[in-house]
């Protein structure tokens, strides 16, 4: 078994579609960069890529590709769902965290929950999405931008 870690952080900025965990959440602003810029799923995958020992996810999807330019998160975790089981790793379970002070994050988890598992192949059981704030301090904390935390458990099969 192999534990992996992941983190990420996208600016907040008007003009932008807020995308966390493949749902899109209906807000003023979103998360600036190269692909939907979907912080929750890049933690993940960064999660798993790391257990995996397979690098990361710039590695693997380069912000300087034009291919990967407005894409989806969530397709981009199916192919690193396909990368470990090529490598012979099954997801044993996921628990990541949001940090963001706005907007509410609790009527979204269970769609988020619903996204991640379905793209990976594996259970809703098996994962975990939770939100917090900082309240109101750091960059968060100010809505300068959204960060998340995730955590893996692989098993070789």
């Amino acid at each position: 078994m192999r534990v992996g870690m992941g983190y990420d952080v996208h600016r907040l900025v008007p003009g932008r579609d807020l995308i966390l965990g493949g749902v899109k959440i209906f807000w003023e602003m979103g998360l600036l960069g190269h692909s939907d810029a979907d912080v929750l799923v890049h933690a993940v995958m960064d999660a798993l890529l790391g257990a995996a020992a397979l690098g990361d996810i710039g590695q693997h999807f380069p912000d300087t590709d034009p291919a990967y330019e407005g894409i989806s998160s969530i397709s981009l975790l199916e192919r690193v769902g396909e990368l470990l089981r090529k490598h012979g790793w099954r997801v044993e379970n996921l628990d990541a965290i949001i940090v963001a002070q706005k907007p509410k994050m609790a009527p979204h988890i269970p769609k988020m929950r619903e996204n991640i598992a379905r793209s990976l192949g594996i259970g809703v059981d098996q994962v975990s999405v939770k939100a917090t704030t900082e309240e109101k301090l750091g960059f968060t904390g100010t809505l300068e931008g959204i960060s998340s935390h995730a955590v893996c458990l692989l098993e070789k099969l």
